[in-house]
């Protein structure tokens, strides 16, 4: 029945043995019942390549193409229709990793130049070569801010930070001894006067981290930041979206440490949700506790320039016990991506995209005030998302919104977060603002 699999019953028993189960059940019995699907896949018989075309061309026709008007870490940006055909090229698109650098000078070089983009774009020393995406970029920096404090283990997080990023940071703290402690905010910003008194009072911060903007699309000033968190010798980390960084003042000229974020507004579709690209850059003297690897340029013995791994901290590389991180990875098809979208792209062109995006935010809240029926929940400035409250029912706003083939942004308790990109049209804003006014 498993004929690729090359276990005898033998093999099979003395595992169960081992592991301490009866049979393969045994090894699911924590899972609840009601979670367990019993029934038979949905699976077709085999099929010639035409058949299977036809098949996901027939399952992709189910999708609802929605115009997108959410955001929340998630942004629809424009991709240029040459990037898939340059990710396929084979001097990049080579091994998993660049084990042996003699056979991946391709993948290295494009992961060298993916760093050196993300540090200019972060105003930061070092990159390492890419996380799996922004969440988890920042759960690693939470646990390199702890690294780097010897015997601090609490980390301060800003109350502004996305939810979703704030789960991961949880799931993580929960078995690393982290105590997380969160920052309130104060007029949809994170308030300093609290940092400050957090700071001075409680033992063991080793981190503080917030992000720009904030999951309210707010431009946060973070005057003094650094400065605090220097003082009791915590590091300043700033979890911000990528693209946005052409416009917005840097994580370095903020005086941060480490900066992270997700790389998918750099031109990633938003793939249903993934595969997507973290980025964590940092300063030089946190180069040892940076987890992943760093890619560096060197000469070989006929004075060629050749791509090396400089810096490795997987356990893969080194000792598990002295491993900064024993799960992450490269993501490096992703970074290729982000590599060849910044290069078409230039900096006048990621400025322009910024440009436009945070003109058609503008605009569309504009708009819908003028209705009457929407009101900004913070009196902040924005980028291209922004928080309103909705004066009417919402559910049944946002419904029409799906009816007319709009995601009409993130639904909250009392109104709405909505994005805006280059992508979207005046004429697409203006059929949202009509719709709303009903």
């Amino acid at each position: 029945m498993y004929k690729y699999f090359p276990h005898t019953q033998e093999d099979l028993k003395a595992m169960m043995e081992k592991a301490g189960v009866k049979d393969l059940d045994g090894l699911y019995a924590q899972i609840p019942e009601n979670i367990r699907f019993r029934g038979d896949y949905q699976i077709p018989s085999e099929m010639s390549e035409m058949e299977v075309r036809q098949l996901f061309e027939k399952l992709g026709s189910q999708n609802s193409q929605l115009t997108c008007f959410a955001g929340y870490g998630v942004y629809d940006h424009y991709t240029p229709s040459v990037i898939p055909n340059l990710l396929s090229r084979s001097e990049f698109l080579t091994s998993y990793t660049p084990y042996q650098a003699e056979i991946s000078q391709g993948t290295l070089h494009y992961i060298f130049e993916y760093q050196s983009m993300m540090t200019e774009l972060t105003g930061m020393d070092i990159s390492n070569a890419s996380m799996y995406d922004g969440t988890t970029a920042a759960a690693e920096a939470m646990m390199m801010a702890v690294a780097a404090g010897k015997k601090q283990n609490k980390v301060l997080v800003s109350e502004t930070l996305n939810p979703r990023t704030r789960e991961v940071l949880d799931t993580y703290a929960l078995h690393q001894d982290i105590e997380l402690v969160t920052i309130p905010m104060k007029d949809g910003v994170t308030d300093l006067s609290t940092l400050n008194s957090q700071l001075s009072t409680l033992d063991g911060v080793a981190g503080v981290m917030v992000q720009q903007p904030n999951v309210f699309g707010i431009i946060e000033d973070y005057t003094g930041f650094a400065e605090a968190c220097h003082e009791q010798k915590a590091l300043f980390i700033m979890d911000s979206v990528a693209a946005d960084l052409a416009l917005l003042k840097t994580p370095g000229e903020w005086g941060a440490d480490i900066a992270v974020g997700d790389g998918q507004s750099l031109g990633i579709p938003m793939l249903f949700g993934g595969p997507y690209v973290g980025y964590m850059c940092c300063t030089e003297k946190l180069i040892r506790k940076m987890p992943g690897r760093i890619v560096g340029m060197t000469k070989d013995n006929r004075d060629q320039r050749a791509f090396v791994l400089t810096l490795q901290a997987r356990e893969q590389h080194i000792r598990r016990q002295k491993a900064t991180s024993n799960i992450c990875s490269n993501q490096s098809l992703m970074a290729l991506f982000v590599t060849i979208y910044c290069s078409l792209m230039g900096k006048q062109g990621l400025k322009e995209a910024a440009q436009l995006s945070y003109a058609g935010a503008h605009y569309m809240c504009e708009e819908l005030t003028k209705t009457g029926r929407f009101h900004l929940t913070f009196d902040q400035p924005f980028f291209n998302e922004f928080y309103v409250k909705y004066d009417g029912d919402a559910d049944t706003l946002y419904q029409r919104f799906i009816e007319a083939g709009i995601l009409g942004g993130v639904r909250f308790e009392d109104g709405f977060l909505f994005a805006v990109t280059e992508k979207r049209t005046k004429e697409e804003i203006d059929n949202l603002v009509k719709i709303a006014a009903l």
